[in-house]
């Protein structure tokens, strides 16, 4: 079977968004062995286009790196030091910016409620959506679901027991049950093709807002962090959970503009995933895992904050640009459209 470019080689250096970026950029178009003086990221705004693209950027070396940038970046000292001082500043915002605590079942449980009133972009795609929101909305994602369970796998060593095993298993079906064609990552392969647009590895990383990028990043932060581990099992958990009942809208949302099957497999594949996945999170991964570590509890409570923080400064941009009726990408982006 021809599979589309899903396994390809590396995407491009992004294009700089300020110095911050432009610094990594520059680093890696050079020798790694020299020492490399980086701006400090004091004052920078932690949830801004250039500390979110240059974070991102080091991160893709522990993924696919880049087409001609040497491999061994990824381990190279002056780069590490930076990126550190990029995630202490995202990760400070993002403590900052939420309640924090250790009341676990509660937060859980909130995920599970849906406000009657409800605003979020798979509302607004099932209700007032257009095709142009759609192919934007794919866009945005296509930086995650290109990778899609790939930042989920770094905690599988940090985990032991029943949690690591129900966890391989949720992995597992994210991977297509050991068939390639049934990846999610390759699902969406199909939905942007579907959908007419490149699907190339990370093609519109340049037209993505920083919102986006952050709740990628995000996931990277908590998975590369072994001390972070019980905020990635949190995240993961949130995810699933409130996945099932928006792929449901965005599927018949899909079904109402007669999009390509493809575009509607790909969410209706989540509906039925997700809902599983939902009960193994919470019972045999989370429960197991603070059974055998209690003192993670803040840091689960932490992941499940932190992207329902991320997600909703995406969903504020996305949904602002849209009822302002423009785009909310890049204008780079919409005349490749």
């Amino acid at each position: 079977m021809n599979l589309p470019r899903i396994g390809a080689a590396a995407s491009a250096v992004p294009v700089p968004r300020g110095t911050l970026s432009e610094a990594v950029a520059t680093a890696l178009r050079g020798d790694r062995g020299r020492v490399v003086a980086f701006p400090e990221p004091e004052g920078d705004d932690p949830y801004g286009i250039d500390l979110q693209l240059a974070l991102h950027t080091c991160y893709e070396l522990h993924y696919r790196g880049f087409d001609g940038v040497d491999p061994e970046w990824e381990w190279q000292t002056d780069l590490l030091r930076f990126r550190s001082h990029l995630e202490q500043q995202f990760l400070d915002a993002m403590r900052s910016d939420v309640a924090g605590g250790r009341a676990l079942h509660r937060e859980l449980d909130a995920l599970l409620v849906e406000p009657a009133d409800g605003s979020g972009i798979s509302r607004h795609l099932l209700e007032d959506g257009e095709w142009w929101h759609m192919r934007e909305y794919f866009v945005h994602r296509s930086i995650y679901h290109h990778k899609e369970a790939d930042p989920h796998a770094w905690v599988i060593p940090r985990l032991n027991g029943p949690a690591k095993a129900a966890l391989v298993a949720v992995e597992y079906d994210e991977y297509g049950g050991g068939h390639a064609d049934r990846m999610h990552s390759q699902l969406y392969v199909d939905l942007l093709e579907g959908a007419g647009l490149n699907s190339s590895y990370l093609h519109y990383v340049d037209a993505v807002p920083a919102a986006m990028l952050a709740v990628v990043n995000m996931m990277s932060l908590f998975g590369l962090h072994r001390a972070l581990r019980g905020a990635l099992v949190g995240h993961f958990a949130a995810t699933e959970i409130t996945t099932s009942p928006s792929a449901r809208r965005i599927a018949d949302a899909l079904e109402r503009l007669q999009a390509h099957p493809d575009c509607v497999r790909f969410f209706t594949e989540h509906v039925e995933a997700d809902a599983v996945h939902e009960q193994v999170l919470r019972r045999e991964v989370i429960g197991d895992l603070l059974s055998r570590e209690p003192t993670l509890t803040a840091s689960v409570v932490f992941g499940i904050q932190a992207t329902g923080l991320l997600e909703e400064r995406f969903t504020e941009e996305v949904l602002g640009a849209w009822r302002a009726g423009r785009s909310s990408l890049s204008e780079a982006a919409i005349q490749s459209f």
